[in-house]
Order: structure tokens, then C-alpha cells, then sequence
């Protein structure tokens, strides 16, 4: 098990998150295969979260990708992320709602960063209307200041990291009791990857991918893994299986110990 981390990224790797704009032309490549390889489930609803100061204009490849796989998928609907300022926590709550009440269903949410922390703080609230999690280089763990980005979220919040166990959902390391995936890649530039992780339980799992933090929400192999376990059906969810080609792809995942 991998101990929570107290740094931020190295500035190397900071820098490296410009590999975010390649890794969208590899997605645009990737597509056609993408869409014969990924497997498809039962058109579950998807909502898909943004990460701080980016908006549904950033998570639009991932829900393009998805919506084509048969998932009525949609965006958050909420303007630019830059926190929890007032009433994004109920602008949040009435979409699942409101797309749970439309579809008759469970919703899967898919979080990038901090769209990733806000997803498990709602399936806390709401575990009758929530099928599963999926984070995308989410840091609900360890350190709040063990991020390039800590600065800006309190800029564009007005809160401070240290009362993040304040707001919604409860304290944020905690996962929720509903099927949760972590996927995170260890070249992280903005997270510490070791904060990304979600520690051992019967219904969490994390999913290693080789990338950078403003990518993961277009890396083919995360977009792969999100659709992977969008399959499943409801009620038989099932760790990520990596066996066979799929090895060369994902390395075998770490757990957090916090």
C-alpha cells in the first residue's frame, strides 16, 4: 500500500502537462478503434464533472465518446468550476435528481479532478440515486497542499483546502458505499498521484494509466476504462480486469493506505 502524499508534483512534471494537447490529437485518433473495442452496457445515464476553473467545454470529448457507445451523457450544466461558491452544491444535487427522476434510473457520475471529489461527496448524499463513481486524477486524499492547483482553488473558492471536510458529503477521504473507481496516472503534473487513490474495499478499485492530469479526461486508455466499467450491470459490479493485452496498457494499480 502506497502512503498518502504531503508534496505537490515537481515542476519537471508540471511542465509536462503540455503533453494534454497531443495526448487530444491521439484521442481523436484513437476514436474508430475506441469504438470497436470499447464494450457497451444498458444506457445507464452518465453525468460528467469538470475540474477546477474548466467547464462542460473540457469534458466534451469524454461525453462525445460515451454518448456514441449508447449513454445518454451529460454535462454538469453549471458554468465554470471555481468551487464550491454558493449554490453549486444544490445546482448539483438537482441534476442528479433531475436526471435520475427522467431516466427512471441509478446515475453513474464521472469526475476529472475536483468534479471527481464532488461525485463521491454526492454519492454519499445520494446512494439511492447513484450507480457508481469513476474519478479522473481526483485528490481525496492526504494533503490538500499536495497539489499545483491548491492556490487557485482557494483563489477562485474563497474557502480554504483545510475546510474541504466542511461542505458537502462529509469528510473527503472517506469513500462512498457505492461502486467506486479511481483511475490516475503516476506522471501527474497538478496532483500527487498517491492522493489520488482510493484504500482497499469490496467495492473500490484503482485503474492505472500513463498520462498527464489534463488529459485523463481525453486519454484513450482512461476514456477505455471509463466505458469498461460503465458495462457492467447493475448490482454485479466487478473490479477492472487488466489480464492478457490489456497488461501493456494498464500497469498494476496501487491502494492507498490512508
Amino acid at each position: 500500500m502506497v502512503e498518502v502524499a504531503t508534496a505537490a508534483p515537481s515542476r519537471g512534471l508540471f511542465l509536462l502537462e503540455l503533453r494534454a494537447l497531443p495526448e487530444l490529437a491521439g484521442f481523436a485518433a484513437s476514436l474508430p478503434l475506441l469504438a470497436a473495442t470499447c464494450p457497451r452496457g444498458d444506457g445507464q445515464p452518465v453525468l460528467v464533472l469538470p475540474g477546477l476553473i474548466t467547464s462542460d467545454r473540457s469534458t466534451a470529448p469524454l461525453r462525445n465518446a460515451l454518448s456514441a457507445l449508447g449513454y445518454p451523457t451529460y454535462g454538469w450544466d453549471l458554468g465554470r468550476n471555481l468551487g464550491p461558491l454558493p449554490g453549486i452544491e444544490k445546482g448539483m444535487i438537482k441534476r442528479v435528481e433531475e436526471l435520475h427522476e427522467k431516466y427512471d434510473r441509478k446515475v453513474s457520475l464521472v469526475g476529472w479532478s475536483l468534479g471527481g471529489i464532488y461525485a463521491r461527496q454526492l454519492a454519499k448524499m445520494m446512494p439511492d440515486r447513484v450507480r457508481q463513481v469513476i474519478t479522473l486524477g481526483s485528490p481525496f486524499n492526504g494533503d490538500p497542499r499536495a497539489t499545483n492547483a491548491w492556490k487557485v482553488y482557494q483563489f477562485t473558492s474563497g474557502h480554504k483546502v483545510d475546510d474541504r471536510d466542511r461542505h458537502m458529503g462529509g469528510a473527503i477521504s472517506k469513500a462512498p458505499d457505492v461502486p467506486t473507481t479511481a483511475i490516475y496516472s503516476k506522471t501527474d503534473g497538478v496532483c500527487a498521484w498517491q492522493n489520488c487513490l482510493e484504500a482497499n474495499a469490496p467495492h473500490t478499485e484503482n485503474i492505472e494509466v500513463r498520462g498527464s492530469h489534463c488529459g485523463l479526461g481525453h486519454h484513450p486508455a482512461a476514456v477505455y476504462a471509463v466505458a469498461d466499467r460503465l458495462s457492467q450491470k447493475e448490482g454485479d459490479w466487478k473490479r477492472f480486469n487488466r489480464s492478457g493485452v490489456k497488461s501493456f496498457v494498464y500497469p498494476k494499480a496501487e491502494t492507498s493506505s490512508g
